[in-house]
């Protein structure tokens, strides 16, 4: 099988975006993004989107395609990301793909199982106790219930605690239970690349990013999103954590401590999730002639 898709992942601020591109040149092909934030056109500074000068470089797909009221989820990038590949094959050997979203990734690389519905009522139900009570009752719930899900989700999107904690009490079974246990066949190789660095590097990283994003005006960014804020996609590190500082009752200081930290903690959680899959090839970053050094061991 000659047709290849050469997937790099790892946490965010690792420097993935950068490593595509150059890998991508080097094939003379084009990138699908796997970033379930960077899919919306409305969100740009607060999700890292590549800049105007990168996706110049490449041609990119999958990125500032979809409205933030839309519904995006694995099962949609799965069925548009096959679709641009077979597209792409028909020309090109090699197609590279990069992202952190795990979830996405392992949709395209191995399918979903499709979720029995559920009554109704049970989500009826969750959604007043969280209206009622909030997010730290609904993840208290979800940690306790279905810790394996809690490990990796995204712990400050109450709409994907809320899907989670619906399956677990409505089929009784986490909702990683549905997350492909027979593997569908797909007519190209994937090779899993994974990038890593000393973790003091990557939180100092991950840190400057943050305050970069403030410096390039995140706040003018979230702030023309407020009146759609309870929009599931704005649920998400980086858009959250603005509510308080907009409702005046916390300092920009503490917005910007609170992203980082969080981005801190979900680069933890995306290291978890692909450390799990023993088919990755892991690089460190930091290394000099990365691109030589992993083109050598394809």
């Amino acid at each position: 099988m000659s047709k290849t898709v050469y997937i790099i992942v790892g946490p965010t601020a690792v420097g993935k975006t950068v490593l595509a591109i150059q890998l991508a040149k080097h094939f003379q092909t084009e990138i699908i993004s796997a970033d379930a934030r960077q899919c919306y056109k409305e969100l740009s500074i607060g999700v890292a989107r590549p800049s105007h000068e990168e996706l110049n470089q490449v041609p990119h797909h999958f990125i500032a395609n979809h409205s933030i009221d839309e519904i995006v989820n694995a099962s949609v990038f799965e069925n548009e990301a096959l679709y641009i590949s077979e597209k792409l094959f028909q020309q090109k050997e090699h197609i590279v793909m990069v992202g952190g979203t795990g979830l996405y990734i392992k949709a395209f690389c191995e399918g979903l199982d499709d979720i029995p519905s559920i009554d109704p009522s049970v989500r009826t139900s969750i959604i007043q106790s969280y209206e009622s009570n909030g997010l730290i009752w609904l993840q208290n719930e979800l940690a306790q219930k279905d810790p394996a899900y809690w490990e990796q989700a995204e712990q400050e999107n109450p709409h994907r605690l809320m899907r989670a904690l619906e399956v677990y009490i409505g089929l009784g079974k986490s909702i990683l239970s549905y997350q492909c246990h027979q593997k569908k066949q797909r007519p190209f190789t994937v090779k899993l690349i994974g990038l890593e660095m000393d973790r003091s590097l990557l939180y100092e990283r991950i840190n400057t990013r943050v305050e970069q994003m403030v410096a390039h005006g995140l706040e003018k960014e979230v702030q023309s999103l407020l009146p759609q804020f309870s929009l599931n996609a704005l649920q998400t590190v980086g858009y959250r954590e603005w509510l308080p500082y907009f409702n005046q009752e916390q300092s920009l200081e503490r917005v910007i401590a609170a992203i980082q930290q969080n981005t801190r903690q979900y680069a933890k959680r995306q290291m978890t999730w692909f450390k799990k899959d023993p088919t990755v090839q892991w690089f460190d970053a930091s290394a000099p002639h990365l691109l030589d050094t992993i083109i050598r061991s394809l």
